[in-house]
């Protein structure tokens, strides 16, 4: 399921026009990244919790030469499932 489908599909099941609800999705994604940028968690209550994690630097090899690489440390999103959604 892609955005506009997402959008299409809670349009249906709540009868809000599709412009709002493409409104209030973005509304939400945009709150979660600013969230995670601040280093707050989100969580879900049923679905999950949006985190923040950061990735040690490291030495890596690129595969198509084998030449020896460093790979800079960085912050990662990270989606961690509900106990209530692992159970599918």
């Amino acid at each position: 399921m892609n955005k506009t489908e997402l959008v299409n599909t809670i349009a249906e099941k709540t009868g809000i026009t599709k412009i709002i609800t493409k409104n209030i999705t973005d509304a939400f994604i945009k709150t979660v990244i600013e969230s995670l940028k601040q280093g707050e968690k989100v969580t879900l209550v049923g679905f999950g919790t949006f985190s923040v994690v950061e990735r040690n630097p490291r030495n890596g090899v690129n595969p198509r030469t084998g030449e020896k690489i460093y790979i800079p440390g960085k912050k990662v999103a990270k989606f961690k499932i509900s106990a209530e959604l692992s159970n599918l």
